[in-house]
């Protein structure tokens, strides 16, 4: 298991996005020597973990548990075969194209180790958007994306350092709870009664996600107490 290839983005005017400006940095292309991933801070006030990436739009992206991006070539493979035509790395807006590596599958609260220094835990599914439909040019992306199950996941960084293309990746830490990032996908988008199963993540859970889990859960116990109410 290993990098492919880092992708970097920088903030570029288009015309299919509603951030401030109409900048975006969802066009990432890989770049060549080591480069800095660091946690970046709070979600709404802190971009990207990886340095040299742009992120415009921080009310959906960035924070330390979207600090970095990760899709599989495996999945772009597939990709390639679904849409007929080449896929590179970094075109789906990922900081990290992967080999060998089931990001799908991944576990929320796993950790992995790359190259020397930099351990990552993985933290959340990717939730497709408009931008990333423009930048793709395919039209009614944002459902095809979603049916194929096939997100990526976003990461945490645990421990700072560099990384490079064809830097090892190590799994160092998998959870004994079944909470894959695939699972997690499913949950926030086509099928909402998993969503109070995401709480068996336990603290590897994000917090925007743990409040969605309990309020959900919340309101199915209140319906079901309704439900059953009475005699």
């Amino acid at each position: 298991m290993h990098l492919i290839s880092v992708n970097l983005g920088r903030a570029t005017a288009v015309d299919y996005t509603d951030t401030e400006g109409g900048l975006t940095g969802i066009g990432k292309r890989p770049t060549e020597g080591p480069v800095k991933v660091f946690a970046p801070g709070p979600k709404g006030t802190a971009g990207s973990g990886v340095a040299g990436d742009d992120i415009c739009d921080l009310r959906h992206h960035g924070g330390d548990h979207q600090a970095v991006y990760a899709y599989a070539r495996e999945d772009l493979d597939w990709w390639e075969g679904e849409l007929g035509r080449p896929l590179g790395g970094g075109l789906f807006g990922e900081n990290l194209t992967t080999s060998g590596l089931d990001v799908n599958g991944a576990l929320i609260g796993e950790r992995w180790r790359i190259g020397p220094e930099v351990e990552l835990e993985v933290a959340a599914a990717r939730i497709p958007c408009r931008t990333f439909q423009g930048a793709l040019g395919e039209g009614g992306w944002v459902k095809r994306f979603t049916t194929a199950r096939r997100p990526g996941a976003y990461l945490r960084v645990v421990r700072e350092g560099e990384i490079a293309a064809g830097d090892a990746v190590e799994v160092v830490h998998r959870p004994d709870h079944g909470i894959s990032v695939e699972l997690w996908f499913r949950a926030y988008t086509v099928e909402r009664t998993l969503l109070p199963r995401l709480l068996e993540a336990g603290e590897a859970l994000d917090p925007g996600a743990r409040e969605k889990a309990l309020r959900y859960a919340e309101g199915a116990g209140r319906s079901g107490s309704r439900a059953g109410g009475g005699s």
